[in-house]
């Protein structure tokens, strides 16, 4: 009797497994379990619909807000241009700030040749955008066609903003009638950057399509040094030649020096 009565109590106390097995009957949930879970879903369909109402009622209100359309920007790190200048690149005048391409202002911008880089944030009210503008500096001044730009380490041209005494100044031949392109080639812009250091201050350099850079020397020479950064070489070419020259007695007008392995020396008649 006392082993029956165990075995009958570990057969009652034995529970359905929790785990659910093919070919086993599904566990029937009570009125209870049923009434919970359906409070369950419709708890969270509602919040659901509360949360896409409101999302629906701030996008309503940013696009008819005007707080939200572009009338004006904040600009940073200017030196040279005004922020109306970058305002009129951006191509983003009443635009709404949702519909703003961070790249494509970027690109915008990057079109001006004083410009170097450009950071652009988009934000929320007052401040919808921001941009941050890193600018080119003017490595000297070139005039050519009765047009004075400026020209920065790379050769890239740009526009004269104010009087800036300390660059070296280059001036174009005559035969250059219209003012300059784009760019100028970088080898003449490292030449010029080279003879600033090397003549005496605010001497103006030349420039001929044919012969590069020049000036005209105290001597009453033209003298013609080609481009690049053998500018030093070339100068004490320049001085041996004078010294041979004045021993000699020959009086020159104009000196090569384009190819150094070559130079030509045009020289005065005697008499003149």
């Amino acid at each position: 009797m006392t082993t029956k009565s165990r075995d009958e109590r570990r057969v009652t106390r034995q529970r359905t497994p929790a785990i659910w097995q093919p070919g086993a009957e599904k566990p029937e949930r009570t009125p209870v379990q049923q009434a919970v879970r359906g409070g369950a879903r419709l708890k969270a369909r509602g919040f659901s619909a509360l949360l896409v109402i409101a999302l629906s009622g701030i996008l309503v209100f940013a696009f008819a807000s005007d707080d939200f359309y572009i009338h004006s920007i904040t600009v940073g790190g200017l030196r040279y241009m005004t922020a109306n200048e970058i305002y009129a690149l951006t191509n983003v005048v009443g635009l709404h700030a949702f519909w703003i391409d961070p790249a494509a202002v970027r690109r915008d911008l990057l079109n001006s040749p004083t410009i170097a880089d450009a950071q652009i944030i988009v934000g929320g009210p007052p401040e919808l955008l921001t941009i941050l503008i890193a600018e080119r500096e003017p490595a000297l001044v070139w005039e050519q066609g009765g047009q004075a730009v400026w020209i920065d380490v790379n050769g890239r041209v740009m526009r004269q903003r104010e009087d800036r005494p300390e660059l070296v100044r280059v001036q174009a031949d005559a035969v250059l009638t219209s003012p300059v392109e784009a760019e100028v080639t970088v080898e003449t812009v490292a030449g010029a950057l080279q003879l600033q250091t090397l003549l005496p201050t605010g001497i103006t350099l030349r420039y001929h399509p044919d012969r590069g850079l020049g000036y005209n020397d105290s001597r009453g020479w033209l003298v013609w040094l080609g481009t690049g950064t053998g500018m030093a070489e070339k100068l004490r070419i320049l001085e041996s030649i004078a010294a041979d020259l004045n021993a000699r007695g020959i009086r020159a007008f104009e000196v090569s020096l384009v190819n150094p392995d070559a130079p030509h020396v045009a020289t005065l008649r005697r008499g003149q």
